[in-house]
């Protein structure tokens, strides 16, 4: 037996392939920073549904966009219910008013209102009025004015893009997994992706990022770096942003959201602090974890470019959500496709009943 699957292939699938051993995650075909960087997240989304998801007969950007307009307007009889939840738990309660018949179950508009429900989730959080989408914006241009109120910049657009392309799919992680389990129960796409986020909400899945920020207001200056650093091993705890379970070399996306992130790098942000304490970082590992290569994965720039563009720390997991939500759509279209009930077999290990009377 294998505690956590770990080894165990429970699906097939073209939509990504993750090597840990070599630091590779592709895209039906294509390697992560081909695309990232360089491709808008529409574009992205096309590619990886492929012959998977029906596209539909609109172009797909339209439709996504309508989605989220045609989503704030069905979510908003349930805003003033959201105040007492957390974000994640807000995008549960509203993505749970998607019926199965709902025009947002269709994938195109459900990628758009997911969006949409993670930009309402940040501004309650922040005792702000959701914002009405604008159908004909790019959708990471939109997602950072619903979240922000303001406009976002070129830059700022694409780095959004590079992080939502970053995280589009990635293998069966829980989340994916999760997804694929209630579509072979034939649950329909809604559930499944309500499932998805649940599984997201653990921190073990989708809480890595935050923790990242935590440890720089800790170090607060390139010069405390080191001792902090080792400070934080000495005790035993764990480097965050470091180390991956999949990857045993850097993560591939990590170098894609540093190139993008460096456009935004100034004095309002931590991007020079951030540099120098993956530097430190790299060295103390290198010194003290000598039996296991430790580099930088994508929760450590993921976190300093959500900084930079304003997302508050509690609405990283939101925003990961509305970049995944297009991998979880094609994994819950290939397992409908399977048509088989995911049913795993287990061991157990309780206690056994007496033997019984001979007759």
């Amino acid at each position: 037996m294998t505690n956590g699957l770990d080894g165990v292939t429970a699906a097939e699938t073209a939509l990504s392939h993750v090597d840990g051993e070599a630091g590779e995650l592709i895209i039906r075909g294509r390697h992560v920073e081909e695309i990232a960087g360089r491709w808008s997240y529409e574009e992205a989304v096309a590619h990886l549904w492929g012959s998977t998801v029906p596209l539909p007969a609109r172009p797909l950007p339209a439709a996504i966009g309508e989605g989220r307009a045609a989503a704030h307007v069905a979510f908003a009889p349930l805003y003033g219910g959201l105040a007492d939840l957390r974000p994640v738990e807000r995008m549960r309660l509203l993505l749970a008013s998607i019926g199965d018949r709902s025009p947002l179950a269709e994938p195109a508009h459900l990628v758009g209102a997911v969006g949409t429900a993670a930009a309402a989730a940040i501004r309650v959080a922040r005792g702000e009025t959701p914002l009405a989408p604008d159908p004909s914006a790019a959708h990471a241009a939109d997602l950072l004015r619903l979240i922000r109120g303001e406009p976002a910049s070129v830059a700022e657009a694409k780095a959004l893009d590079a992080y939502l392309v970053t995280i589009i799919d990635h293998g069966l992680n829980a989340s994916t997994f999760t997804a694929r389990v209630v579509a072979s129960t034939g649950a329909g796409l809604p559930s499944a992706v309500i499932a998805a986020l649940s599984a997201l909400k653990g921190p073990l899945h989708g809480g890595a990022p935050g923790p990242v920020l935590d440890m720089l207001d800790a170090v607060a200056s390139p010069d405390r770096a080191v001792p902090w650093l080792t400070a934080a091993l000495d005790r035993g705890e764990r480097i965050m942003g470091f180390g991956h379970r999949i990857y045993r070399v850097r993560d591939p996306r990590a170098e894609t959201l540093k190139r993008v992130l460096r456009p935004l790098a100034g004095p309002g942000n931590r991007i020079a602090l951030a540099e120098a304490v993956e530097r430190a970082a790299l060295a103390v590992l290198a010194e003290r974890k000598s039996h296991r290569r430790l580099d930088v994965n994508v929760e450590f720039y993921t976190a300093l470019l959500l900084e930079a563009l304003g997302v508050p720390r509690d609405g990283f997991t939101p925003l990961f959500t509305a970049g995944r939500i297009a991998g979880w759509i094609g994994h819950v279209a290939e397992q409908e496709k399977v048509g088989r009930l995911i049913r795993p077999a287990s061991t157990y290990v309780g206690p056994l009943p007496e033997p019984r009377a001979a007759a």
